[in-house]
């Protein structure tokens, strides 16, 4: 394993993980609801941006490898479904759409490891769709997360509207890589 700057980055998002929980297991006397929401907000932020750093960093600076390849998505989604669990618990977010969304990403990363395997990775590369997927699932989930109005919107609404786009978008991009590996899975041309 190379330890270089982006893959210490991605090990920062992964230690975060449990400290972006354990402020829900605050007691309230330590931090009121309200605080968990807006250091949980910060947290959760912070993983993001160090997300898309270590991705720019591995790749401004030469310093791509198969262990940051592999490490990242983990981090990534480890971090998501935490925000998740952490939302279905407050019941911000419903339960079957938390489930679409951490579904889809064990079965597109299952999908994805076997198509390396069957060396058809490129088939199944992230694609623009899973980018703005993506996009819509980080911002929806930092605006339940803070859960407080921004400049008179409320964020708890724009936020639950964009988790329904997300998952949306979730089963669209789910459907649009099973689609591209058909092929490798039946045997046959997907024309």
């Amino acid at each position: 394993m190379p330890f270089n700057i982006p893959n210490l980055l991605t090990w920062f998002r992964i230690i975060l993980i449990p400290v972006f929980l354990a402020v829900f297991y605050l007691p309230d006397a330590v931090l009121t609801l309200h605080q968990k929401h807006l250091v949980s907000t910060v947290i959760f932020a912070l993983a993001a941006f160090t997300d898309w750093l270590d991705g720019y960093l591995a790749r401004a600076l030469d310093q791509t490898s198969a262990f940051g390849a592999f490490l990242d998505p983990v981090a990534d989604k480890l971090m998501v479904a935490a925000a998740l669990v952490v939302l279905v618990q407050l019941g911000y977010v419903d339960m079957v759409i938390a489930f679409i969304i951490i579904g889809r990403e064990i079965a597109i990363s299952a999908l994805r490891e076997w198509m390396a395997q069957v060396g058809e990775s490129r088939s199944t590369a992230v694609s623009l769709l899973g980018k703005a997927k993506t996009m819509f699932q980080m911002v929806a989930i930092l605006l339940l997360l803070l859960h407080d109005s921004i400049a008179g919107l409320p964020s708890a609404s724009l936020g639950t509207l964009l988790i329904y786009l997300a998952a949306f978008l979730t089963l669209w991009s789910m459907v649009y890589y099973l689609r591209l590996a058909l092929p490798q899975i039946t045997g046959k041309s997907c024309e």
